[in-house]
């Protein structure tokens, strides 16, 4: 029965031609920091479970926000672990990702022909780093309030556009409900749609040219 149906989903949908590129596909001899890009998805699966759960109960108000918090974290069970797990995987989601790009430089893995797959994970690090400062500002606490405020000027100090970019993150002059809404808004929609398809292109690109092999170890693979 299950051999039939799986027939029938591969004679319209090829899962089996996908399955064989994703898991059966040649991989040259690598070592245990190969590991690190792996690690990195994981942690942005991590992220992306334990944030749908944290907006169940998040409040993105002024006046809410720091209550929900401690109410996700002392009310509802299991909310500390949730939390926890998603204060501590963003830390871990920003060092994998440098570590996995400090990997890919000192191992010459960005040459040809890999170059786009590269900019795609350039362009990875700059979206997590967004994840990490626009959540940092949600629990609405002092530490959040002035770490933001600090975070938002050192943006507004570029030259010529600095005022502008200062206003276009806090919403106005000074932080506020307005800069609270935006940095959510930020935080569960813009950015994690620019994840979904980064990770799309990268990991496509990953599958389609393959992995570098360790450095003297290409010919040999």
């Amino acid at each position: 029965m299950i051999t039939r149906v799986t027939n029938w989903l591969d004679e319209r949908i090829g899962w089996r031609n996908v399955w064989e590129a994703i898991f059966l596909r040649k991989i040259p001899k690598v070592n245990w920091f190969y590991t690190l890009g792996s690690a990195t998805l994981f942690t942005a699966i991590n992220q992306a479970v334990t944030g749908i759960l944290l907006t169940i109960y998040y409040a993105p108000t002024p006046d809410h926000a720091y209550d929900s918090v401690q109410y996700i974290t002392t009310q509802i069970p299991m909310g500390w672990l949730i939390r926890g797990l998603h204060h501590w995987g963003a830390s871990a989601m920003v060092v994998l990702t440098v570590l996995h790009m400090l990997r890919v430089i000192l191992l010459g893995a960005y040459k040809y022909p890999r170059e786009v797959t590269w900019f795609s994970g350039v362009f990875l690090l700059l979206v997590v780093v967004g994840f990490g400062f626009t959540g940092y500002l949600l629990p609405w606490d002092q530490k959040a309030y002035w770490g933001s405020t600090v975070g938002t000027r050192i943006a507004g100090s570029a030259p010529l556009i600095g005022d502008w970019i200062l206003r276009v993150m806090r919403g106005g002059a000074e932080l506020s409900a307005v800069t609270l809404a935006r940095f959510f808004g930020v935080h569960v929609w813009v950015l994690p749609a620019s994840l979904i398809l980064l990770l799309a292109i990268h990991m496509y690109l990953v599958i389609k040219i393959g992995i570098s092999a360790t450095p003297g170890r290409e010919e040999k693979a």
